[in-house]
């Protein structure tokens, strides 16, 4: 296994960014960004924070996402081909079989853990565990949490124009620039640290579009409708549940997934948006480092 980054070449043609840190580890951690068409940096920490424990540490840039090739999108049988999330799928478990993974452990944010979620329903023979960050199991539940804190930020007339610049689809608008970026402010990257608000500048606005939409405060990409929450209950190796006290995915569905997945724990981090293991790093690592330590020893669960 190499140590430091390396550009790794896909069965497709296309080449990935991906850095693996801490390789003479006794473990192997592999992080899916969110987004989606975000980057690698919020795992930036990881490898130093997770060294102690002996844990290799690998990051990759999702195909669209900054260091990695970025396909011709205007063309549609490309955006057919990749811009579907079953190709993401695949994409993890290829970059498993390159990077010599047989057995490891499993961690997302956001989108990342949407696709975490699905591998280790489909793929459950090489996980050792999961590491879900600040992601829920189902969009509806997302969607209604969206509503519910625009109406605790905002008046009713704002909310009103809100989504009347929506459905004319004029998100260029100052006034619901300036609302949203209120709300990335809340509830997303609370603390503002410079790596976050450049995540954002370099984001992959086709992937992220395709997605999502426009912003983090509506859905109305492809992943509307995503519901997984039926079948998380089949997830049997050890789960952390990792959320921000004050983020945009609901805790009641945290709290309830954490009932319906047997093996598993939920955590949550203080003054931390959806970003949280950038806005409070000593609670969340500490958190995440309590984990490994509890299943290295057979005490998670307990």
């Amino acid at each position: 296994m190499w140590d430091g980054t390396h550009i790794m070449t896909l069965n497709n043609g296309y080449h990935l960014w991906t850095h693996s840190e801490n390789t003479t580890g006794r473990e192997d951690l592999l992080c899916l960004h969110g987004g989606p068409g975000d980057t690698h940096e919020v795992y930036e920490r990881f490898g130093l924070e997770l060294k102690s424990l002996g844990i290799t540490v690998h990051t990759y840039d999702q195909l669209g996402s900054w260091y990695s090739d970025t396909p011709n999108w205007s063309d549609p049988q490309i955006r057919k081909q990749y811009l579907d999330m079953e190709y993401y799928i695949s994409e993890v478990e290829e970059v498993r079989q390159k990077l010599g993974l047989e057995k490891f452990y499993l961690a997302g944010h956001s989108w990342g853990d949407l696709l975490s979620m699905e591998y280790a329903l489909r793929y459950p023979e090489h996980l050792k565990g999961l590491i879900i960050i600040s992601m829920i199991d189902n969009i509806a539940d997302y969607v209604t949490h969206l509503k519910e804190i625009l109406n605790d930020e905002f008046a009713s007339y704002q909310v009103k124009y809100m989504s009347d610049t929506e459905l004319r689809g004029e998100y260029q608008d100052p006034a619901y620039r300036k609302y949203i970026d209120h709300m990335y402010k809340e509830y997303v990257n609370r603390k503002q640290p410079s790596k976050m608000s450049h995540q954002i500048d370099i984001q992959s606005k086709p992937v992220y579009n395709t997605f999502q939409g426009d912003n983090e405060f509506i859905i109305n990409g492809d992943l509307d409708g995503w519901d997984r929450s039926n079948d998380i209950h089949n997830i049997k190796v050890p789960t952390l549940l990792t959320f921000g006290a004050h983020e945009t995915m609901p805790l009641a569905t945290a709290q309830r997934m954490q009932k319906s997945i047997p093996n598993s724990r939920l955590v949550i981090t203080p003054n931390g948006g959806h970003n949280h293991m950038v806005d409070n790093p000593e609670v969340f690592f500490t958190n995440l480092r309590r984990y490994f330590t509890d299943v290295f020893q057979g005490k998670f669960g307990e």
